[in-house]
């Protein structure tokens, strides 16, 4: 419902104008499904991308953590901003090294022990997949945006996007492992309203039931844990 104030003096005119703006923003909801049900937790990601884009500042960088933990990355998906910086805490009582040498950012974190940090700045838009060379369990993937209007569904597929100003844009989609012409086939063109704020369900195709395992750093097979390697033995 639009509700019309009238204004009669310069403080409330400013004030009257500062509230049209915020009735603008729309948060958009909807639901994904994947292969016909709710995606895995932290595997997917949508993002709107501005068609005709205002004369206004560019999505602001981001600070974001992505912690070594129990010999996982957490959280398995992190979405960013371009140019933001991405801290890679080790909480595991033992070395790991943290690598990324694919499509988006490439960096060699080299290895760190316990208690540590290296921070990495994602300059680049794209898919990083991110990898430790001790650990061939560890995996994680940021993906960095141009644009800050995004959603990582819930563990029941449902999503929201909160503040987007009306307008055109197209929706993109990323999901883990799913085939990058089926991803693209999902792109379409949406116009924001007040009246269109409902994207209903998107229908992701499955992924293949087989993925193939990924190379260490140096794009060999990775060797068995030894009970000697840094990486597994206690540090004292």
């Amino acid at each position: 419902m639009r509700v019309v104030v009238k204004c009669t003096s310069l403080a409330l005119l400013l004030w009257c104008l500062h509230a049209a703006s915020l009735a603008q923003d729309v948060n958009l909801t909807g639901r994904i499904f994947v292969g016909g049900k709710a995606p895995s937790p932290n595997s997917t990601v949508l993002w709107l991308a501005p068609v005709d884009p205002p004369a206004a500042d560019p999505a602001p960088p981001m600070h974001a953590v992505l912690r070594q933990k129990n010999k996982s990355f957490q959280p398995h998906l992190l979405v960013v901003t371009k140019g933001s910086t991405v801290d890679f805490p080790n909480d595991d009582p033992w070395f790991h090294n943290v690598f990324s040498l694919f499509d988006g950012k490439r960096f060699d974190l080299g290895l760190y022990e316990a208690g540590t940090t290296r921070t990495v700045r994602f300059d680049r838009v794209g898919v990083s997949y991110i990898f430790c060379n001790i650990h061939p369990e560890m995996s994680a993937v940021v993906m960095v945006l141009s644009s800050n209007y995004f959603a990582v569904p819930d563990k029941e597929g449902s999503y929201a996007i909160a503040g987007v100003p009306p307008g055109r844009y197209k929706l993109r989609v990323w999901s883990e492992n799913v085939e990058p012409s089926a991803l693209q086939s999902l792109t379409r063109d949406i116009q924001v309203s007040e009246d269109a704020h409902a994207l209903g369900a998107i229908r992701v195709p499955a992924p293949p039931l087989t993925t193939v395992a990924h190379k260490n750093k140096y794009g060999q097979d990775y060797e068995p844990p030894s009970p000697t390697s840094p990486g597994y033995g206690q540090q004292p």
